[in-house]
């Protein structure tokens, strides 16, 4: 049995070095946010003056200004609210090898997420960008963990990151995952500690890489740090353990996987499994002793759990709530994170992030306003506890007043500067694993599905089940018999699915991975949605304001649509 692990001296003296004074810049950031602001924006454009993007929306002039609003006026006229197809013509030129087109000089690699249209979107990520910005918003992030948990690194750490290469554009840049990258950054003395190399990413076979991750961060008792970013990956890595465990307990003994492992990662991921009959013999207790062990029971020494607790969050949140031991244990939030941006994180024991003013620039619109053709937008002082609001971003890595599509919320003030935490995407966009499933996207595969089939559906919609991580899908088709009509509906489940992983990347890893399981299909009546109009009428809702998307997380909607359901 090992001892309970002893604070990292070294390893805690180290962090605090350089996260006090991390610490200490985003106080001052905080207490002129709005002047921090300013001069983030003005950095930016500086940065990226004499780019083909620069010259085109006359970063020289915007710069010209001598008072921060008259630097806000002249960036809003200049630059419009940007979305990434807007941005797309300059990346792509960037891709094949230009320099100077969106961003100064050439990016070092691209971060890749999923896009409205079906093409993934590519986030250029500069040289200065991952070092400094992403690098310093990490050593805070970590400092942040020793002050409330000071055991937080004296053992194992299991951290489940995205692969650092996917691939490379055409004139070689790599694309893949910034948190992939950043772990090769990580202190000698920190990634020694780590239970798998980030190789471990990428096997092909979703089961087969869980397997792994666990296999190798459960041979080490003295586990006490545990981050991913989304809450279903740890539903799915604690499922794994409790159907396999004996297995994982006799590679545990032997030193090697009772699984196949593609070459060449075998070779990488192989020697990071020790045999260890006597750790391999407590967990055989443990199963013995419970039917199904827990994490508090296989690491009894945890300090900290961190992912993301926000929006849908709370919904897979609650599966694993009972499993682990919060008196010891500190559960975090991760922080407001995307792949275009990072924003900011928790500085304590609370759920909502700070904001970084000092490293990038951001824009609000209530979110009354969001349907208004002229949109007040707020600067980050402006803000006010208990509102909900949209967020722009302008980063120095080429995006310029983008619209994230997410609704955040006011929570309280850290100095001057508000904290925030994420509710949801917009409507249109819907997403329970992190898929960001778009409705256009799911009126495209719909409409796709027919025309292959010659048919036209007199009305479709889908919702997002939190409660099942699947999505429901809903259709009316023109009259014909029950058979006939069942028949179809099965037929366009499971097509529209298949459509969906075509079009969107992260929704096909997510239910390739089962994060999302398999979508389920109702049959409407027929006239569905003028009874649906009815029934909202009824409610209270305006005839001349009625409106609804084709793809919503709305149970109160679904729950209308469940009573159309033939």
């Amino acid at each position: 049995m090992s001892k309970r692990p002893r604070i990292p001296l070294i390893i805690n003296l180290g962090i605090t070095f350089i996260g006090i004074w991390r610490h200490l810049r985003l106080r001052i950031a905080s207490r002129f946010p709005s002047m921090i602001s300013y001069k983030t924006l003005r950095q930016i454009l500086r940065q990226n003056e004499h780019t083909e993007y620069g010259k085109l929306h006359h970063f020289t002039e915007i710069l010209q200004a001598s008072t921060p609003d008259e630097l806000f006026i002249r960036y809003r006229h200049a630059i419009a609210p940007n979305d990434y197809e807007m941005l797309r013509p300059f990346v792509e030129r960037q891709k094949i090898g230009e320099q100077d087109v969106l961003i100064s000089g050439s990016p070092i690699m691209y971060a890749t997420t999923s896009g409205t249209t079906g093409k993934p979107k590519w986030i250029p990520i500069s040289k200065h960008y991952l070092r400094t910005l992403y690098h310093r918003m990490s050593e805070h992030w970590l400092y942040m963990f020793i002050r409330q948990r000071p055991r937080a690194f004296g053992g194992h750490i299991l951290q489940i990151v995205g692969k650092e290469v996917e691939g490379y554009a055409p004139d070689g840049t790599i694309y893949g995952s910034v948190s992939g990258v950043l772990v090769r950054e990580i202190p000698n003395i920190l990634r020694k500690r780590y239970t798998a190399p980030p190789e471990v990413m990428n096997i092909a076979d979703t089961k087969t890489r869980n397997y792994v991750i666990m296999t190798l961060a459960l041979q080490w008792e003295d586990l006490t740090f545990w981050a991913t970013a989304n809450p279903s990956t740890i539903v799915e890595l604690l499922n794994t353990v409790d159907e396999n465990l004996e297995q994982m307990a006799d590679d545990i003994e032997n030193g090697k996987f009772s699984v196949p492992i593609e070459l060449p990662l075998i070779h990488i991921i192989a020697p990071y499994l020790h045999s260890n009959p006597a750790r391999a013999e407590q967990l055989r207790q443990l199963k013995q002793r419970y039917a199904t062990p827990a994490p508090k029971d296989y690491f009894p020494y945890l300090q900290v759990l961190s992912t993301w607790k926000c929006g849908n969050a709370k919904v897979y949140m609650e599966k694993f709530i009972d499993r682990f031991n919060w008196k010891q244990t500190r559960y975090t939030e991760l922080g407001y994170i995307a792949t275009e941006c990072r924003f900011g994180h928790p500085v304590d024991e609370s759920r909502e992030s700070v904001l970084f003013p000092q490293y990038h620039y951001y824009e609000f619109v209530d979110e009354k306003e969001l349907d208004m053709p002229n949109k007040h937008f707020l600067q980050l002082s402006e803000l006010e506890r208990g509102q909900r609001y949209c967020v722009y971003i302008t980063t120095s890595c080429g995006l310029y007043r983008y619209n994230m599509n997410d609704i955040v919320e006011v929570g309280g003030r850290y100095i001057n500067a508000p904290r925030i935490h994420f509710i949801s995407k917009v409507n249109g966009i819907v997403s329970l694993t992190g898929e960001k499933l778009y409705e256009a996207q799911f009126i495209r595969a719909v409409h796709q599905v027919a025309e292959l089939h010659s048919l036209s559906l007199p009305f479709f919609v889908g919702f997002a089940n939190a409660e099942l991580s699947a999505y429901d899908f809903y259709f009316e088709f023109a009259p014909r018999d029950e058979h006939e009509a069942r028949y179809l509906l099965a037929l366009f489940t499971r097509e529209v699915d298949s459509k969906l992983q075509q079009i969107n990347m992260e929704y096909e890893s997510k239910r390739q991975s089962q994060r999302l399981k398999e979508p389920r299909g109702f049959l409407l009546q027929q006239g569905a949605y003028s009874k649906f109009k009815e029934l909202c009428l009824q409610d209270g809702y305006r005839d001349g304001q009625f409106k609804f998307n084709l793809l919503m997380q709305d149970p109160y909607r679904q729950g209308l649509f469940d009573k159309l359901v033939q």
